[in-house]
């Protein structure tokens, strides 16, 4: 999605067309939710990313370089190193600003804060504070920058939903624009002429601060939107995903007034880098390409062969049953001994689709899987079990990453229906689903931790917890292997109507 409603402001493509744009005072460049480190279809990755940081700094422009967060994890090699292998791609780009998103927590505090421990940047967040409501050692909460003749003030903002998407342990994230509202006060009182919040915020987040015109200019990630706007107060930029487009912005400022009574205009201008227009920077792609090596030695091992077409396409997990999200839900229900198993169709993440007679590869199973998911069991009542499935239609219609994904369970969705109101005919095994009946339902330490609106899970008795639990991308393999030949297909277990 690219937004509109610029007030006059340039939009280029960065290459030829920036010749043509007058010199600014300064720059600032954003990334944001880039996760895999090489390539794909000639577009993206930290390679091209880094060609076009270099470039940039090329200039000679007073520049500010800030990535608004999403990188440590999803991705294949993040199963093996839980990110570690970014931050070095990371320490070899220079961000100037971090911000980190919720996938920076996707495998435990322990983890995000030894991935802090080993980055060369900072990392800034001014609404994420400990337990205790300290401050985060060795983070940020803001920070003046003189740009040219222009001095900035940066803020940094979390999503402060984090903790319900991710596993970011006992930290208190707090409100987003109540901490900006503060922060950017503050940062004016100590000299700033203009301010810069760098934010991992949703949508409606971004769009209530643009609206109040709280700061200058909002950098914000999450949604993986190529997204400009600008309404002649406040900028608002969104950098896609993946690297696939950079965003630079290019300010030109005058002064008036002197002292007290000195005032200052400025007027944006945009570049976008489409990064199948650089060539990659050899540096970052030697990098990349040591990491690739040694991943490929883990990954490319065949499993089985699947014998009917799967489709992990968002649109599908999200929105429908899918032959691969049954196939999951399988394998942990298999590997708990569940009589239900239930897992959240945003957890599988590939986004591709296998045709039938395709060699099913490790590789495959954890670009499928990437988050380091645990099993886990519980004990719950057949009426706690269809309030779960309620949760997982509350949002029929739009593509939902809570949309389940089911094992040992048929059910109908009603569309029109109110939200929690839309499930009926639920039976187990065949059988229609006894409210007042315990059952063992097998799922994932996220949903077990209230991710995707799962808490009622723990509602129940937990027989086995997230620490206990085993990775469910290594149960889905072993399934498969067991399999040899993958059969599993769309059988009506998830009826819309």
């Amino acid at each position: 999605m690219l937004a509109v409603g610029l007030a006059g402001a340039t939009v280029t493509m960065a290459g030829d067309a920036e010749a043509a744009v007058a010199r600014p005072d300064f720059t600032l460049l954003l990334v944001n939710d880039i996760y895999r480190m090489g390539e794909r279809d000639g577009r993206g990755g930290f390679a091209r990313l880094g060609a076009i940081v270099k470039a940039e700094r090329a200039r000679g422009v007073p520049l500010l370089f800030c990535h608004a967060g999403d990188c440590f994890s999803p991705s294949l090699m993040s199963g093996f190193d839980q990110g570690a292998h970014i931050v070095e791609l990371l320490n070899a780009i220079g961000p100037d600003v971090f911000v980190p998103g919720n996938h920076e927590f996707d495998f435990g505090l322990t983890t995000y804060l030894k991935r802090m421990g080993e980055a060369r940047f900072p990392f800034y967040a001014a609404n994420m504070r400990g337990a205790d409501g300290a401050p985060i050692p060795g983070m940020r909460d803001t920070s003046l920058h003189k740009l040219g003749p222009v001095t900035v003030g940066i803020v940094g903002l979390a999503l402060a939903d984090t903790p319900a998407k991710s596993q970011s342990g006992d930290l208190r994230f707090l409100p987003e624009v109540e901490v900006l509202r503060r922060e950017t006060a503050s940062l004016r009182k100590a000299g700033a002429d203009l301010v810069v919040a760098v934010a991992h915020t949703d949508r409606p987040t971004d769009t209530e601060i643009m609206g109040s015109h709280i700061v200058e200019v909002l950098l914000s990630g999450h949604d993986h939107d190529l997204a400009l706007a600008y309404d002649g107060k406040t900028v608002m930029v969104e950098s896609s995903e993946e690297g696939n487009f950079v965003t630079a912005i290019d300010f030109a400022v005058k002064f008036a007034g002197e002292g007290a009574g000195r005032t200052m205009t400025w007027s944006p201008s945009f570049r976008i880098h489409d990064s199948a227009a650089v060539e990659p920077d050899p540096d970052v792609q030697a990098i990349v390409t040591r990491l690739e090596r040694e991943l490929a030695k883990e990954l490319d091992v065949p499993l089985a062969v699947t014998s009917v077409p799967l489709d992990s396409r968002t649109v599908t997990v999200r929105a429908e049953e899918a032959a691969i999200g049954n196939l999951v839900a399988d394998a942990m229900r298999a590997s708990t001994g569940a009589d239900i198993a239930i897992t959240n169709g945003g957890g599988i993440r590939a986004n591709k689709r296998y045709p039938a007679g395709t060699t099913l590869t490790r590789r495959d199973v954890l670009s499928e899987l990437p988050f380091g998911n645990t099993t886990v069991l519980v004990e719950i009542t057949g009426a706690q079990v269809k309030r779960l499935l309620e949760n997982g239609a509350a949002q029929i219609g739009s593509p939902s990453g809570r949309f389940p994904q089911v094992s040992g369970l048929h059910f109908a969705i009603d569309r029109a229906a109110p939200a929690g109101g839309r499930v009926s005919d639920v039976t187990h095994d065949g059988v229609p689903l006894d409210m007042a009946r315990t059952y063992r339902v097998g799922s994932n330490n996220f949903m077990l931790a209230g991710g995707d609106g799962y808490g009622g899970l723990a509602d129940g008795q937990v027989l086995v917890g997230a620490t206990d639990g085993k990775l469910v991308a290594n149960e889905v393999m072993a399934y498969v292997g067991r399999l040899g030949t993958v059969t599993t297909r769309v059988e009506g277990r998830i009826t819309i109507r």
